[in-house]
C-alpha cells in the first residue's frame, strides 16, 4: 500500500483516466478497470475479492476516514470537494471511489459449487436499471448464477454498478451468445423454463427442483425463436388485469422466489 497523495486539480491525468473510465465502455474493456462508487458498493466488491487498484476519497465528505484500513488496495490519494464533485457519478455519496479490475465473465469460466444450481438467465437486456434489478433480486435469493445473452449493454457501466447496489459483485455474472448458453444448458442436463406467452402453462404448475434455468428476454419483444424452442416449458404468470406483462425484473422475482419455495419444500 502506497503513501496517500493528495490531488486538487481536475486536469491531473489520474482524474482524467477516471472520468474515462467512469463515461466511456470502451476505455474499460481496453484497461480492464472500471469505477465503483460508493462505500456499500466498495465493501461488497472487496468481499467478492475483487483487486482494488486506487481509492480516491474526499475528507470533506468521508466522514471517517479509518474505514480506508478495512480494505486491501494498491494506493490510496486525497482529492478536493471540487475534484470529487466532478468524479462522482451520484447525487448522494459517502465521498469515496475506487479504480477496480474487472473479473472474467466468459460462459467458459463458469462453474458451480451445487449440484442442483437455480440460475437466471436474462436476453439482451438494454437498460441499465433493469439489468441493476435483476442482480438485486438474483442476490437477495442466492442464485448460483445469472447469465447474460446476447449481452447489448457493458457489465460496469455505472448506471448497473448504482442500480443493483454492487449486486453486480456479489454474483456470479457470466455472459455469452443464446447459442452458447444453449448448448451449456443442454450439456450440463439443466432444465429451461422460458417466460413466454405462447404455449405456456402456469409458473406454480410447473417443478423447479430440479437444476434448472429461467429465462426472461426484453419487455418490448420478450424472447428470442431459439430460447423458445429449445425451451423445457414455456411459463406465464397469468395477469388479472388490462395489460399481459410486467416489468421484467418484477416477473422474473416472482418466477424465482417460486422456485426457492419449491425447493424448500423438499
Amino acid at each position: 500500500m502506497q503513501a496517500t497523495k493528495h490531488i486538487s486539480s481536475a486536469q491531473n491525468p489520474l482524474i482524467k483516466k477516471v472520468l474515462q473510465l467512469k463515461d466511456k465502455s470502451r476505455e474499460r474493456k481496453k484497461t480492464g478497470l472500471f469505477i465503483l462508487e460508493g462505500l456499500r458498493e466498495l465493501q461488497i466488491a472487496s468481499k467478492a475479492l475483487y483487486d482494488i487498484d486506487t481509492i480516491l476519497y474526499c475528507e470533506d465528505i468521508l466522514e471517517n476516514t479509518q474505514i480506508l484500513q478495512s480494505f486491501n488496495y494498491d494506493q490510496s490519494i486525497s482529492v478536493s470537494a471540487d475534484v470529487y464533485k466532478k468524479l462522482a457519478y451520484r447525487d448522494t455519496t459517502e465521498g469515496i471511489i475506487a479504480i477496480a479490475k474487472s473479473k472474467d465473465h466468459q460462459l467458459s469460466s463458469l462453474a458451480f459449487d451445487t449440484e442442483n444450481p437455480l440460475i437466471l438467465i436474462a436476453e439482451a437486456p438494454e437498460k441499465p436499471g433493469n439489468i441493476g434489478a435483476l442482480l438485486r433480486t438474483a442476490d437477495a435469493a442466492n442464485l448460483d448464477a445469472v447469465l447474460i445473452a446476447n449481452p447489448k449493454t457493458d457489465l460496469y457501466n455505472p448506471n448497473i454498478i448504482r442500480s443493483s447496489v454492487g449486486c453486480v459483485f456479489s454474483r456470479n455474472v457470466k455472459m455469452g451468445t443464446t447459442t452458447e448458453i444453449i448448448s451449456y444448458l443442454k450439456k450440463e442436463g439443466i432444465q429451461v423454463f422460458c417466460a413466454a406467452l405462447s404455449a405456456s402453462k402456469d409458473y406454480t404448475t410447473v417443478s423447479f427442483k430440479e437444476p434448472t434455468a429461467i429465462v426472461v428476454g426484453t419487455e418490448h419483444s420478450g424472447l428470442s425463436n431459439e430460447w423458445l424452442q429449445n425451451s423445457t416449458q414455456n411459463i406465464i404468470i397469468p395477469m388479472e388485469g388490462e395489460i399481459d406483462s410486467m416489468n421484467v425484473s418484477v416477473s422474473a422475482a416472482i418466477l424465482i422466489f417460486e422456485a426457492k419455495r419449491q425447493r424448500k419444500l423438499n
